[in-house]
């Protein structure tokens, strides 16, 4: 972000980006980085939560001859504009209305499990059991690996 600050601007945010330098300060912890970089994604561009969060933490997408071309398209685009954040493995996020989460590509052998239960709680874990959950309750349960992103 800093090596890209002198190119920002924000329709939003006009004169008033100014203000936010820097951008992300020396020695906060990598969670308070890419909370930093993805209210600036946010409020100061006007991007989606999704999409900020598919800009910063992008999926494997250079090697992967199935993706859809217009999702490549997406990920070639954004990556001239910004390089993959290189922080934590695993990020859930929400903006309150929309809730998600992505795990790095780097980390391969990284993976995560949810289940949404028919009263509409959601829990996401490493590894299942983390939680019990009666299985009356058990609603939907799906896996996701490092480099895709559930929304």
């Amino acid at each position: 972000m800093a090596a890209r600050r002198q190119a920002m601007t924000s329709e939003l945010l006009g004169p008033d980006l100014a203000k936010m330098v820097p951008l992300i300060g020396p020695g906060q912890s990598d969670t308070a980085c890419i909370d930093n970089a993805l209210e600036l994604l946010v409020i100061g561009g006007g991007y989606s939560l999704a999409h900020a969060m598919m800009m910063l933490i992008p999926e494997a997408w250079a090697g992967d001859p199935l993706m859809d071309p217009q999702r490549r398209a997406f990920y070639e685009y954004h990556a001239a504009l910004m390089e993959p954040w290189d922080g934590p493995a695993a990020i859930a996020f929400t903006d309150g209305r929309q809730i998600g989460a992505t795990l790095r590509p780097q980390w391969p052998a990284a993976g995560a499990l949810y289940i949404v239960t028919d009263d509409d709680h959601l829990i996401m874990a490493s590894e299942a059991g983390v939680l019990p959950v009666p299985e009356e309750k058990d609603h939907q349960q799906m896996a996701f690996a490092a480099g895709q992103n559930a929304r």
